[in-house]
């Protein structure tokens, strides 16, 4: 049987990019435990328009899971007390009567503030475009036994794809650091025989591309593999920096042969 919680919500409310930004003190009264927290969200807008007042404007989509859409700082956490949930998954159960909870959107130079908890993330595509691609033949599509791949290799390549592009990583780094995101998919597509010819290319680009965004160097704090709602491990991360070391030698002699020819 679900019980009922009585909240305190501090909100960050932001009228636009350019806008001063502060926070704002809510009750949140009769929240069902059985309720997701973008639910309660919900119910709270609806006594908001009810009284004239505007919406706290949030992001969100699929509420699955799999979009990636939402995400949002809870007390302090990435989408918020639960690991490996995101945001819409979690319920109220996770939290206690009369709490306070202090909500704000992601906090990095890389993602702006579009509106109180909406930020523009379109820095993340962005760096998919500057590599996140493979090299594809035309005509019909080979049969999937033609390429051996190993047991290993495949399954580092589906955790590594399982990254929603959340961006709970940067936000809850010390450095605002998009290298796991760009870490996992760099190795998702390099694990793969397919990705393979741009593999070296690829990591060069990509992470030129994030460092362009604005977004801090990793310093291996882990705090983005506690927050991926997926459980990415940092150890694609290494594997992204040895691609990029080899990127970055292999161009460079390019470049000398270039100049000599």
């Amino acid at each position: 049987m679900s019980g009922a919680l009585n909240l305190t919500l501090r909100v960050w409310r932001q009228a636009g990019a350019k806008a001063p930004g502060k926070f704002v003190e809510y009750q949140a009264k009769g929240i069902s435990t059985d309720m997701s927290f973008l639910e309660m969200l919900d119910t709270v807008n609806e006594g908001l328009i009810a009284s004239g007042q505007d919406p706290i404007a949030f992001d969100h989509d699929c509420r699955e899971g799999i979009c990636g859409m939402c995400g949002v700082m809870i007390n302090g956490s990435a989408h918020g007390p639960m690991k490996a949930t995101t945001t819409c998954q979690l319920h109220m159960r996770s939290f206690t009567d009369g709490e306070v909870l202090t909500i704000e959107p992601w906090r990095a130079q890389g993602f702006p503030v579009l509106r109180d908890l909406v930020v523009d993330r379109t820095a993340f595509d962005r760096i998919i475009q500057a590599g996140g691609f493979i090299s594809a033949a035309t005509g019909t599509a080979q049969d999937a036994n033609n390429l051996p791949v190993s047991k290993q290799d495949a399954d580092d390549a589906m955790d590594a794809a399982a990254c929603i592009g959340c961006g709970a990583c940067v936000a809850a780094c010390p450095n605002a650091s998009a290298s796991l995101f760009t870490a996992a998919k760099i190795a998702h597509l390099g694990k793969l025989p397919q990705g393979q010819p741009e593999r070296f290319r690829r990591a060069l680009k990509m992470v030129e591309q994030m460092d362009a965004e604005g977004f801090g160097g990793c310093t291996l704090f882990g705090e983005c593999q506690e927050a991926c709602p997926k459980g990415i491990s940092i150890d694609v991360i290494k594997r992204m920096n040895g691609d990029y070391i080899y990127g970055s030698a292999t161009a460079r002699e390019d470049r000398v042969e270039m100049g000599a020819g």
